[in-house]
């Protein structure tokens, strides 16, 4: 296998509605990954993620912008197109 991989996540036109639906699922679930994993570090350490609690506040935001462009195209009668790809590499621990 190459170093790198590059997966297509979204590809499409969407509507404001589908577009939300799609875009908050996978934030909040990217939220909800770094609150258990803090949950799981702070179970068997005794101490917060530090990582995963900078991240949370990021993501939160990222969901404040989608919801401004999202209100947007809604008011303009507008269409969202979305591409997204996830990159996957191979390194050394």
């Amino acid at each position: 296998m190459k170093n790198t991989k590059e997966l297509k996540l979204i590809d499409g036109h969407f509507s404001p509605d589908e577009a939300r639906e799609i875009l908050m699922n996978v934030f909040l679930g990217k939220i909800d990954f770094h609150q258990n994993k803090n949950f799981s570090t702070e179970e068997r350490f005794g101490k917060q993620d530090v990582t995963a609690l900078k991240r949370i506040p990021e993501l939160q935001r990222s969901m404040d912008s989608i919801s401004k462009i999202i209100e947007e195209a809604k008011q303009n009668n507008e269409t969202l197109q979305i591409t997204s790809e996830v990159r996957i590499s191979l390194s050394k621990s």
